[in-house]
């Protein structure tokens, strides 16, 4: 009888440890799922914004940066469809995959007629640009479901750095087409897509978000590059029609874009 009453206690802590790391093992799938559908997000958007200059410059390196964001968002797509979190259906897995395919042969063809004409064909631009919004804009609405359905909560800080990065993003495609492209006075985007302006405030209280709480030096130090960086840009956004340098503008967006990947990862890391 003793030896029963040892063992039991034994037995029922076994299980509450298994419990415990099978809770942690599906937490940290869900985390990782939710990462790679934010990926998918902003590359989709990085590999739109070389389009744009792509059609002004033509260069090889520019078709590259093209090339490199589409690998990146196919390579995050390649990841949610192996993934067994669970937090999403397989079908609703495959119905973004089938938007990113549409993305994606669109890109292909605009692709092709720059350089086989030397130009665009304005409704196959357009055509991709709404694409991408509506492809994006089914990752988000995926995103938040995939979030409700892990039951994970992550910190308003981190999903507040996640939004900014795809706002960033969004931005810059979007500024992008107004000043490197040849047809930029009769074609300027998705037809949907809110005013750069706008966006601009939107990326503002994200990154008010993003600032509040606790910080360590290494946070800090990024947060305040970020803010600097910001500044330096900010008007060019707020009042996008005036005349720009636009290389300067996607420099710097994409510092941004970079240093907010970091304050992501650190993040990640206090959670």
């Amino acid at each position: 009888m003793k030896t029963t009453r040892l063992r039991t206690p034994s037995l029922v802590s076994a299980l509450l440890l298994l419990m415990l790391t099978s809770m942690s093992a599906r937490a940290q799938d869900a985390d990782d799922f939710l990462s790679q559908l934010h990926s998918f997000r902003v590359s989709n958007y990085i590999s739109l914004d070389a389009y744009y200059r792509f059609i002004g410059s033509g260069t090889t390196n520019t078709l590259n940066q093209i090339i490199a964001g589409i690998n990146s968002a196919n390579d995050a797509m390649n990841l949610l469809t192996k993934s067994t979190s669970g937090v999403l259906t397989t079908e609703q897995i495959e119905a973004l995959n089938k938007e990113f395919d549409k993305f994606k042969a669109l890109m292909r063809d605009n692709i092709n007629d720059v350089r086989n004409t030397g130009y665009p064909d304005l409704r196959q631009v357009s055509d991709m640009a709404n694409q991408a919004l509506t492809m994006n804009d089914s990752a988000t609405e995926l995103y938040q479901i995939a979030q409700e359905n892990s039951q994970t909560k992550t910190s308003p800080r981190l999903e507040a750095a996640r939004m900014g990065a795809v706002k960033i993003a969004q931005m810059m495609a979007k500024y992008s087409v107004r000043t490197n492209s040849s047809v930029a006075q009769t074609f300027q985007g998705s037809s949907t897509e809110a005013p750069l302006d706008e966006q601009a405030r939107e990326f503002e209280q994200l990154m008010a978000i993003v600032v509040k709480g606790k910080s360590d030096d290494a946070l800090d130090v990024i947060l305040n590059d970020v803010a600097a960086k910001w500044q330096f840009i900010r008007g060019s956004y707020i009042n996008y029609n005036e005349n720009n340098v636009g290389f300067v503008i996607d420099r710097y967006s994409k510092r941004i874009l970079e240093s907010l990947t970091t304050v992501i990862g650190l993040l990640q890391q206090k959670a």
